[in-house]
């Protein structure tokens, strides 16, 4: 089975941005255009954050992810503002294929438990936002990384495995947006410790750190900055790999 290499767009009042770190969201485009030109570049899948949902303790943009699915040629899933399985009901019927669960699923894995019984474990993707403090000490953190929990990202992981959800999308806060990599030690602890997918994302800006990824356990790959900037000064450019060069990278 081929890695999936899948590009993770921010979006924030409608439009795409790109932020570092979870900070400084810089506008990118309209994401329905960021849409007609993966289409053409024939990427596989889409992922799909609105990341001022849950801050702004507001619902889902429904039209919006209707626009996003009458023009998406490729699954995708879509995370951001969901609180309640009505919700997820009526993102599933407008054509999305996974939902991503965060804060939510924080706040109350049994909700998760619920989502994955309902509409299949394939269909619930829960996502991890993890950060390190000063100590190297890692933990999770939900709206968009603005609030800090308890928990470890493993043994949330654990939690995540245990309520029946598919997948997990792993994110390094303190990685996300620099190209400089993933959070590798991240990525082997907690594919380590589970058996679902574990969905690497957060630094990516060479495709040898995919390679990277994945030789410490990730699943698939998503990136965002990598694929819509360019050059040193981070011109926007929307861009995806040839398949063939993903493929022999992955061997």
């Amino acid at each position: 089975m081929n890695t999936r290499v899948i590009p993770c767009l921010l979006i924030k009042n409608r439009s795409l941005v790109k932020t570092e770190k979870f900070k400084n969201a810089v506008y990118i485009g309209d994401p329905i255009n960021a849409v007609k030109i993966f289409n053409e570049k024939e990427v596989d899948e889409l992922v799909f954050l609105d990341i001022s949902a849950s801050i702004e303790k507001r619902g889902i943009d429904f039209g919006l992810i209707e626009d996003i699915a009458s023009e998406c040629f490729m699954p995708f899933s879509y995370g951001g503002g969901i609180k309640s399985i009505e919700d997820i009901k009526r993102l599933i019927n407008l054509g999305v294929e996974k939902i991503i669960l965060n804060s939510i699923a924080v706040a109350n894995i049994k909700f998760v438990e619920e989502a994955a019984q309902l509409f299949g474990s394939q269909s619930i993707i829960v996502s991890i936002d993890a950060k390190r403090d000063m100590f190297g000490r890692c933990c999770v953190y939900t709206h968009g990384g603005r609030v800090k929990t308890k928990l470890h990202p493993v043994g949330f992981a654990l939690e995540i495995e245990k309520s029946g959800a598919g997948e997990i999308l792993l994110t390094s806060i303190d990685m996300e947006g620099t190209l400089n990599g993933y959070d590798l030690e991240l990525i082997k602890e907690v594919s380590g410790a589970v058996t679902i997918p574990v969905i690497a994302n957060g630094g990516a800006g060479q495709l040898g750190h995919f390679q990277q990824a994945v030789q410490k356990g990730a699943s698939a790959v998503a990136a965002g900055s990598m694929f819509v900037f360019h050059g040193k000064y981070k011109a926007v450019l929307i861009s995806y790999p040839h398949i063939n060069e993903v493929r022999k990278l992955m061997g």
